[in-house]
């Protein structure tokens, strides 16, 4: 196994597509929101999700965009890209949780987080890291 090897994010016989950046974008800020909120776990399209699967939501995310990987619709994954679908993906989570909880249940400062370690030039170690200077 050679270092190019471990840093090829292709999967044999995978493709990445807009639908799991859209999931993993979604799963890493709704996660985050309910970990700012004190929950180790939340309840994210009809499963229990904990921060391992937030982590490797956001790891991917990492990866995609650090090496330039495609979707198989076509589009590079970039900066640019997820933020435009975590800010469409704002408002999938707005309109399932209604304007009042979603003021008060942290969802900007959980996409701020997710934006910051999913988009960050190094990959910083665990997402709930930063995600402690902002616990109440």
């Amino acid at each position: 196994v050679t270092a190019r090897d471990l840093l090829d994010v292709r999967v044999p016989g995978g493709e990445i597509t807009e639908a799991g950046l859209r999931n993993n974008v979604s799963v890493g800020i709704q996660y985050l929101a309910s970990w700012l909120r004190g929950n180790g776990a939340a309840a994210i399209f009809n499963l229990m999700e904990d921060a391992a699967t937030a982590e490797i939501a956001r790891a991917q995310v990492w990866q995609w965009v650090r090496h330039g990987a495609s979707l198989k619709e076509g589009p590079r994954v970039t900066a640019d890209l997820v933020r435009r679908v975590a800010d469409e993906e704002m408002e999938k989570i707005r309109s399932a949780v209604g304007d009042e909880f979603f003021q008060k249940g942290r969802f900007h400062e959980a996409r701020e987080l997710f934006e910051r370690v999913a988009l960050s030039e190094e990959f910083i170690e665990f997402l709930t890291l930063p995600a402690y200077e902002r616990i109440d």
